[in-house]
């Protein structure tokens, strides 16, 4: 298979970007699309051109890392995976390819698919976490918990934080991100203590590092690799309104 690729090019986040074209010859339908990115990128180096920098790390679909716009969906055509895990095979043969990094305030642009989700961490460090000393490890049956809490409180967990929630949003905000860590510890015994300093604090970080707000385009539900319901966004209002009450 051949294709066209139209990829996003910006040295550094101070210089002007530009889409520039490249061939990608002989790709496996196999091929996981960021093993396309390596060959194109291996021709490039050995031409002594500067190669596309792209973010990735685990290629399991688990760290979240691979986030880029491909063909103007977040982490491309395949719904519920990452770039990681979309192949080759989801492209006609000679069809172009356009290739862009996240695009919103929060994530500016470090070097072409490569964006500063920094943001998103410092989400996590205003609350995200759980402070209760509960010394060594607890017997998995010491705290009964419903199974269907268990259940929704672990698909909030399934949120790796790529981003493509913030991408998607015409308006960048980070709502099903920040919602999907709200709840995954709101749900359950040993987040109910700081539940009111946790949504204060992540919501006023998310605010102040220039996320939008959520306008229930569902563009993020429907972009999302993990697939989080927006049903979280909904608890999380709940929870910020109690907590700003109280």
């Amino acid at each position: 298979m051949n294709f066209t690729l139209k990829v996003w090019r910006q040295t550094s986040s101070a210089a002007q970007g530009k889409m520039v074209e490249y061939t990608a010859s002989n790709i496996s339908p196999d091929m996981s699309f960021l093993e396309m990115i390596d060959l194109v990128n291996l021709d490039l180096a050995r031409n002594g051109h500067d190669t596309i920098a792209f973010d990735h790390d685990c290629r399991e679909g688990i760290c979240g890392t691979c986030g880029m716009y491909i063909n103007g969906r977040a982490h491309g055509p395949a719904r519920g995976v990452a770039t990681c895990q979309l192949y080759m095979r989801s492209f006609k043969e000679s069809e172009p390819i356009t290739i862009e990094p996240w695009r919103a305030k929060a994530f500016p642009v470090i070097k072409d698919l490569v964006v500063d989700r920094s943001g998103l961490d410092r989400i996590i460090q205003a609350g995200g976490y759980v402070t209760v000393d509960t010394g060594g490890v607890p017997d998995g049956n010491v705290i009964p918990i419903p199974k269907v809490v268990a259940d929704e409180a672990f698909d909030a967990a399934a949120c790796i934080g790529c981003g493509a929630c913030v991408a998607a949003c015409k308006n960048s905000s980070a709502m099903l991100f920040l919602s999907a860590k709200v709840s995954q510890l709101a749900l359950l015994p040993q987040g109910k203590p700081e539940r009111e300093a946790r949504v204060l604090g992540m919501v006023a970080q998310m605010d102040a590092e220039g996320f939008g707000g959520c306008s229930n385009t569902l563009a993020c539900e429907a972009e999302c690799p993990k697939e989080i319901s927006v049903t979280h966004i909904a608890r999380l209002n709940r929870e910020f309104l109690a907590a700003s009450v109280k």
